[in-house]
């Protein structure tokens, strides 16, 4: 925040001052008087823009200063000299009304940014860094800095059945998808500590956004959904298990070696109101695979995989130099290194909400590679 208010008042400042001086060469030079009149009646709506209250009254005094300095060098009569200064004087004070509003609306702003922020917090809290054999971590970046609040959603919580982690995507952007968000988590705490398999967890998060759905009257009934990935990790962490609701895959990575875990039987988002998977054998749904120890899996929203580059390449992690190759033992340093791989790819211009979630089996190999992929 503070970073672009000193690069608005750069700007400012290189308006302001160019329009100032050409105001003075004009008056001075040109064969016909108040040339440079509008120029420096412009500075101070600049100034008031763009600068700071008291740098715009500082402006707008120079201006008027300037003018009748100007005019008492040139001859310039009594009357003209006060049509100058009036004129200064009134768009001065104008500046003066516009760099208020604007500072009350910057104001405001950012009271809606902080408000939007704490309900994102609120709604989507940090998980733990530990659960049961797993070390966890997580990332969320805005497709717009003034924006931190979105559709992407993520959770892990330790129940009777093992470690339990969802990662998805709320159909839609603001508060009507941080409402189904809200939604999303919090089924999935209830429905975690009681859905005795993961194909069950699925269905009962289904349900419970399709109720909702209903509930609100939505005319979109059935076309408002949630992608969801939803892992398990039981006992010692050995397996895992994979219900996959529409949704990108994950990443397995071992050894240097990255896996995307494509769903064996692609299934329908929740949220739809089909309830066509509910009388389907539950391990028909769910895929297992083994979980080597100082394994990592990295769960990710669309954000990352339908990234960018200018030639309108997609980001794949598979074809990733900064994770093939690369050893990581703590996944923070995974999600930083995906997220700082997806800012280069895009050169900073990632278009939509990006969640990442990285849990590693505790054990296995020390980090062989920085962030950077030097050895």
């Amino acid at each position: 925040m503070k970073e672009s208010r000193r690069g608005a008042a750069r700007a400012g400042w290189l308006l302001v001052v160019p329009a100032l001086v050409a105001g003075v060469l004009l008056n001075l030079l040109a064969p016909q008087p108040y040339t440079g009149l509008p120029l420096l009646a412009a500075a101070p709506l600049v100034a008031g823009a763009m600068l700071s209250f008291r740098a715009c009254v500082l402006v707008a005094s120079f201006a008027c200063g300037v003018s009748l300095s100007l005019d008492f060098f040139q001859g310039r009569s009594e009357s003209a000299s006060l049509v100058d200064i009036a004129v200064i004087a009134v768009i001065g004070i104008l500046a003066l009304g516009v760099n208020l509003l604007l500072r009350r609306q910057g104001r405001d702003l950012a009271r809606a940014r902080v408000i939007a922020e704490a309900v994102q917090l609120a709604v989507l809290p940090d998980p733990p860094s530990r659960a049961g054999p797993l070390a966890v971590a997580a990332g969320y970046t805005a497709a717009q800095v003034e924006a931190r609040i979105g559709g992407d959603l993520f959770a892990v919580q330790e129940t009777p059945y093992g470690v339990r982690m969802i990662i998805g995507d709320v159909k839609g952007k603001g508060l009507q998808a941080v409402a189904s968000v809200s939604v999303a988590i919090g089924a999935f705490r209830q429905e975690a500590e009681n859905a005795p398999t993961l194909a069950e967890l699925a269905q009962r998060l289904d349900d419970a956004l399709s109720r909702e759905s209903s509930r609100c009257g939505n005319a979109t009934y059935g076309e408002d959904f949630t992608t969801a990935v939803l892992a398990e990790v039981p006992g010692d962490g050995e397996l895992l298990r994979l219900v996959n609701r529409g949704h990108p895959g994950p990443y397995l990575i071992h050894d240097g070696v990255i896996e995307r875990l494509d769903a064996t039987r692609p299934q329908l988002p929740l949220g739809m109101g089909l309830g066509v998977l509910a009388a389907m054998d539950h391990d028909e749904l769910t895929d297992v695979v083994r979980l080597p120890s100082g394994a990592l899996l990295l769960m990710i929203t669309d954000g990352v995989t339908e990234a960018r580059n200018r030639t309108g390449t997609f980001y794949d992690p598979c074809a990733s130099t900064a994770l093939t190759g690369a050893h990581y033992l703590e996944p923070g340093d995974l999600v930083r290194a995906v997220t700082a791989d997806v800012a280069r790819w895009t050169s900073d211009g990632h278009q939509d909400d990006m969640a990442i979630l990285a849990v590693a089996r505790r054990g296995g190999h020390r980090i062989e590679r920085d962030l950077s992929g030097r050895s």
